[in-house]
């Protein structure tokens, strides 16, 4: 209820400058909105860096094209990935490395920006007084199926963190790598990515980290400026959203057992009680069936506060909070199973709640010539 209203696109501002970075791996399917969103910026937009990371598909001739028709794309590649680092992190280490502007903004391929976003999250930044914010989207393009279960993967996230907000404590901020914007010199002093460099929940684990050593950070909600079409059907949702709905690289397993008994209690096991009491399956007293009606009944409030996220809702949508116990699942089975690859890449061996390898750091302008400019 206290939550800040979305943040709008804006008219061009003529006081600072954005480098975006978009790192692509076999994005051919995806990437040419992000890249027609990206053409139709206007300033702060200085340039955009593609950083393609050795796609097999045709990610690099939509990434040249667009480069042949606006000045400001170039397109670059990656050295090879080091040892403890994941690919998305090192391809924006190595985009940092390039940037000039006063801004840096990590955009995912599967982002459709409208126009003024980047004059839009500049603003926001500033009002706000942050050095590092990123963007809730709105989701578009979903199947039903998809429509049916993902309110109930992102209710988790809330649940777990709160609504998007400017300055939550460390511990309760949530980021989006969808849309991430920081300042340089802010990335430059504190060694860019590379903090997050093992992390699969690379863009809240960066984001917490640079919070705790005094950076200002916020999570805004971005549904005007930006839309997502993140997953190609709802079984691949279930398989790729155990990387953003864990979080198990952030605490340890003592906290992580302790948010899922949180969300069991009171996202997971609500539904299948009610129903059991109902059927008269279940004899239960009367003060837990309050109780559970009472959570039912704050996660059908939360259910409303997510509808405008949504581009397209219908029955799917309404009768999301049914998944609830499936969301709660997903959860369990990513707090114990991390995952050991990633867009075809094996990740076996780095265990960031270990603590990862320290690995080269160095910026792509200390790199020997492997980047190449322009299309």
């Amino acid at each position: 209820m206290r939550r800040l209203p979305p943040v709008a696109p804006r008219p061009p501002l003529a006081d600072t400058t954005v480098s975006v970075i978009v790192p692509t791996l076999n994005e051919a399917g995806r990437l040419a909105p992000c890249l027609a969103g990206l053409r139709r910026q206007d300033a702060p937009l200085l340039e955009v860096i593609i950083v393609d990371s050795g796609s097999t598909d045709g990610t690099l001739g939509l990434a040249r094209e667009a480069a042949t028709l606006d000045a400001r794309i170039r397109v670059t590649s990656d050295p090879p990935l080091p040892a403890g680092w994941i690919g998305k992190v090192w391809a924006l280490q190595h985009g940092l490395g390039l940037a000039r502007g006063d801004w840096v903004l990590g955009v995912d391929a599967d982002t459709e920006p409208n126009p003024g976003m980047v004059a839009g999250a500049v603003a926001a930044a500033r009002m706000y007084g942050l050095d590092l914010v990123s963007f809730a989207p709105m989701f578009a393009d979903q199947s039903a199926a998809e429509r049916w279960l993902q309110p109930s993967l992102l209710a988790s996230l809330v649940y777990r963190t709160g609504a998007p907000s400017a300055r939550p404590s460390p511990d309760r901020l949530l980021a989006n790598g969808q849309c991430f914007l920081v300042r340089r010199d802010v990335l430059l002093a504190h060694g860019g990515y590379a903090p997050a460099r093992a992390s699969f929940a690379d863009d809240v684990f960066l984001a917490r980290h640079y919070a705790r050593a005094g950076v200002p950070c916020g999570f805004l909600d971005g549904r005007l400026l930006y839309r997502v079409r993140a997953y190609r059907s709802a079984a691949e949702m279930w398989r790729e959203w155990g990387r953003s709905v864990d979080l198990a690289d952030l605490g340890t397993r003592g906290r992580q057992a302790i948010e899922v008994l949180f969300l069991a209690l009171v996202q997971g096991l609500p539904v299948p009680l009610l129903a059991a009491v109902v059927a008269g399956l279940v004899a239960a007293p009367l003060p837990l069936i309050q109780l559970n009606a009472g959570l039912l009944a704050v996660r059908m409030g939360l259910l409303v506060a997510l509808a405008p996220s949504y581009e397209r809702r219908g029955l799917p949508f309404a009768l999301s909070w049914l998944t609830d116990p499936a969301a709660v699942l997903r959860v369990a089975l990513s707090s114990v199973r991390r995952p050991v690859s990633w867009r075809g890449r094996s990740y076996r061996g780095i265990d960031s709640r270990q603590g990862s390898s320290p690995g080269p750091t160095r910026l792509a302008g200390e790199d020997s010539g492997h980047e190449s400019s322009g299309p």
